[in-house]
């Protein structure tokens, strides 16, 4: 039987464009502090650590050796995981596996990436085959609004209906002192920025940030010591589709990879109507268009009805289930930590530590990772003990 594991203390970074003034040992460490400040820790106190970023963008190598100045590692097991986008959530759950193991106690899980030294068009570009796939998903624009055409064609969505999305994470974004980008937009700006590949432009996607988070995990008995109301674990999952585009995104039937991924999290949950069961919900949404259509996988409401569902009101702070209260991926987007921070912004919320972005009553959490050839990751956080 696995140990129980809680989140008992998170870290970042306020998150900028460019962060000329620290090397990435030194941004790294900034989120470890604060982090452990946050459960009244010290480097000491963690028994492991688990990081993750998208070394090949820096185009640096061995960042588990490098890096140890910023996360604390000198002489203590250390475990490197790169997932494409889902890199931060799998970062959270290998920590969560290590803790649940019982072969460690205390975990710290580290995300970071410094997009001001890298060059991630050309990375994702070269990801593709090149004679299948790059003349179509060149970079992820073009996979993107492949899937984003296909979804209003199926279901008659609009630009206008994605640009909502961008409408209420902006607007969120803007009580959360982390952000990266804080500054409200309409539905005017949206449609006015430069398109980038039909449907998608510039106002519908994520910047590139300068950033890290981290994150303290323990076990059982642990928990309740360090932090009055930890974050449980209370399930989690994973989904990798194909490594070929055209093989993995399955446009008609959604986002199968979340479907299934959050399916199972659910089930292990014990969690049947999930818009009306979960209090808050951090997602990773990469541009507009998904925050219709990934709501529609997470089965928050039903095939094509997403445009509907987000105009209502429903995924608004104050709404049936708020998603993103922290600003979400389409104000920050550090990316080997960006799904570490959904992770974290969850564990926030349930901790009632969110400050003007926390919602009221939150218990229940979810937050997911976007990745890869469409992958998912999904973790369920509450506030009650399992």
């Amino acid at each position: 039987m696995p140990q129980r594991v809680a989140i008992v203390g998170t870290g970042q970074t306020d998150h900028k464009s460019h962060r000329p003034d620290v090397n990435q040992r030194e941004m790294i460490n900034e989120a470890v502090v604060r982090a452990l400040e946050d459960c009244e820790m010290t480097i000491r106190d963690i028994d492991a650590i688990i990081i993750g970023n998208m070394d090949h963008f820096e185009s640096i190598n061995y960042v588990d050796t490098w890096s140890v100045e910023g996360s604390g590692g000198v002489m203590k097991p250390i475990m490197k995981i790169t997932t494409g986008g889902t890199t931060g959530a799998s970062v959270a759950i290998a920590a969560y596996y290590h803790v649940a193991s019982g072969l460690f106690d205390k975990v710290l899980a580290i995300g970071w990436e410094k997009n001001s030294e890298s060059d991630t068009t050309a990375a994702i570009v070269t990801c593709s085959d090149p004679v299948w796939d790059r003349f179509s998903y060149s970079g992820a624009i073009p996979s993107l609004a492949s899937e984003a055409s296909a979804y209003m064609e199926q279901y008659g969505a609009t630009q206008h209906d994605a640009a909502r999305v961008a409408v209420r994470d902006r607007k969120n974004a803007m009580n959360n002192p982390h952000a990266h980008l804080r500054k409200p937009v309409t539905i005017e700006d949206v449609m006015a920025s430069p398109m980038l590949a039909y449907p998608v432009k510039l106002g519908d996607v994520c910047p590139r940030t300068d950033g890290a988070c981290a994150v303290v995990l323990a076990a059982d008995g642990i928990a309740q010591k360090v932090t009055p109301r930890p974050a449980w674990f209370v399930a989690s999952a994973v989904r990798h589709t194909y490594t070929w585009f055209g093989d993995s995104t399955d446009y008609d039937q959604g986002l199968v990879s979340l479907k299934n991924a959050s399916r199972e999290a659910y089930q292990k949950a014990g969690i049947r109507n999930p818009a009306d069961e979960l209090d808050v919900a951090e997602l990773y949404l990469p541009y507009t268009y998904a925050g219709l259509k990934y709501i529609e996988a997470l089965d928050f409401c039903a095939p094509g009805h997403g445009p509907r569902f987000v105009a209502d009101g429903h995924t608004e702070i104050d709404g049936k289930i708020p998603v993103n209260p922290s600003g979400g991926v389409i104000s920050t987007n550090c990316i080997g930590a960006t799904a570490l921070l959904r992770v974290a912004e969850a564990a926030i919320q349930i901790m009632g530590k969110g400050g003007k972005r926390q919602v009221h009553g939150a218990n229940l959490a979810l937050a997911t990772g976007f990745g890869g050839c469409f992958w998912s990751d999904v973790v369920l956080l509450c506030g009650d003990r399992p």
